[in-house]
């Protein structure tokens, strides 16, 4: 999926008044997470690079998650519109939706790559 791709489907889902700079801050909020907490854990990770998104990135740029597990984007930004917008009970249900499809991506990456070794450590 592409920031444009992410965007466009956010805002036919739920229409909101959040600026395309706002909702590129939070798509890169949550590449940032995907890079640190779950693709630097793992072998390989040097070849993923992450530099954050800006208003001033092109939308045509790839997000992180492929599909299927791309729906990550959308209840993520779902989230950040309800909190952001007081409505608390949404956002506990958008954030329940949004952790779900996080962990079912990490659980997949974490079967398909090898984690990074740690070093050895001798007991003595």
């Amino acid at each position: 999926m592409k920031i444009n791709d992410a965007i466009n489907r956010l805002d036919a889902l739920k229409p909101n008044t959040y600026s395309q700079p706002e909702k590129i801050e939070w798509l890169s909020r949550l590449d940032s997470m995907v890079k640190k907490q779950i693709i630097d854990t793992h072998e390989g990770s040097e070849a993923v690079s992450f530099d954050g998104y800006t208003e001033d990135t092109p939308t045509d740029t790839v997000l992180l998650v492929p599909a299927p597990y791309d729906e990550v984007y959308l209840r993520w930004m779902e989230a950040q519109i309800d909190y952001h917008n007081h409505e608390y009970e949404s956002y506990n249900n958008a954030i329940i939706m949004f952790n779900t499809a996080f962990e079912a991506y990490a659980d997949y990456y974490n079967q398909h790559h090898m984690p990074a070794s740690r070093g050895r450590r001798f007991l003595f």
